[in-house]
């Protein structure tokens, strides 16, 4: 697993595995579920995530 933190764009990119992405599904807003062609989790996006945080930084 892999931790991506893009402070321009305030986004956090969690790699599970190093499959391809095919297909994408917000679960919520500014979460994004990334899966490959079989179906399985390969990604995790959070946008404004210093909003989300508690101290307010990423």
């Amino acid at each position: 697993m892999r931790v991506r933190v893009d402070a321009q764009s305030d986004a956090i990119y969690l790699d599970l595995t190093l499959g391809a992405i095919d297909s994408s599904e917000e679960v919520a807003e500014g979460i994004i579920l990334d899966y490959d062609v079989q179906g399985d989790l390969v990604g995790i996006e959070i946008l404004d995530a210093s909003k989300r945080s508690q101290d307010g930084t990423t």
